[in-house]
C-alpha cells in the first residue's frame, strides 16, 4: 500500500468518524447539540480537522442524511423482499413509518431540516434515488395504468404527513394502524 493510499483511507476513516459521532449525538440529544466543539471533544480531533472534511455543520447533517437514505432504501427493500406482491405496498408503508419512528433525528436530517440536497433532479444523490425507487417499487404493485411517479409522490407525501403529524402529537395515537391501512387502501384502489 502506498503512502497516498494510506492517507486516503485515513481521511475516509476520519470523515466516517465525524458523521457517525454527529449521528450519535443527534439521535441522543437532537441536532442542536451537534456542534464542532462537541464533535472535536468527543472524537478528539481539533475543530480545524473537522473543517478540513466539512465546511459547515449543515454539510455534516447532509452527509448523515445521505447515509440515512441508504439505510432507508435497504429497510424498504427488505420489507418488499419479505412480502408478497399483494402485501408489498403495506410492507413498504409500515417499514417507512417504523424507520422514521426509530430514527427521528435522522428523519429530520433527511426530510425536515433545511438542506441543499437536490431532490427529483438529475444531480440527486444515488442514496436518495435508491430510497425513492424502493417506495416506487412498492407502489408499482398497485399502480396499474396510473402514473407511477405521481402516485409514488402522493404515497410518499401521505407517509411523511403521518410521520410529522404523529411526532407533533397532532393525531390520535390509537388510530395509527387504521390511518396507515387507509393510506395503503386509497393508494392501492383503482379510481372509478
Amino acid at each position: 500500500m502506498t503512502i497516498e493510499d494510506r492517507r486516503v483511507r485515513e481521511r475516509l476513516a476520519q470523515r466516517q468518524l465525524i458523521t457517525a459521532t454527529a449521528r450519535r449525538i443527534a439521535e441522543s440529544d437532537g441536532w442542536e447539540a451537534v456542534t464542532t466543539r462537541r464533535l472535536s471533544s468527543e472524537i478528539e480531533y481539533s475543530q480545524p480537522v473537522i473543517y478540513k472534511h466539512f465546511a459547515s455543520l449543515e454539510d455534516i447533517a447532509e452527509a448523515v442524511a445521505v447515509e440515512s437514505f441508504d439505510e432507508l432504501a435497504a429497510t424498504l427493500a427488505k420489507a418488499r423482499a419479505e412480502s408478497s406482491d399483494a402485501g408489498s405496498l403495506a410492507a413498504v408503508a409500515g417499514a417507512y413509518i417504523a424507520y422514521a419512528a426509530r430514527h427521528p433525528a435522522l428523519y429530520d436530517a433527511m426530510f425536515t431540516r433545511t438542506t441543499r440536497l437536490p431532490f427529483a433532479r438529475a444531480e440527486t444523490p444515488t442514496a436518495l434515488v435508491a430510497a425513492y425507487s424502493e417506495l416506487s417499487a412498492g407502489v408499482a404493485t398497485v399502480a396499474g395504468d396510473r402514473d407511477l411517479a405521481t402516485l409514488t409522490e402522493v404515497f410518499w407525501a401521505s407517509l411523511h404527513g403521518l410521520v410529522v403529524l404523529e411526532r407533533g402529537d397532532r393525531l390520535r395515537a390509537q388510530a395509527r394502524d387504521d390511518r396507515l391501512a387507509l393510506v395503503v387502501a386509497i393508494v392501492g384502489s383503482r379510481p372509478g
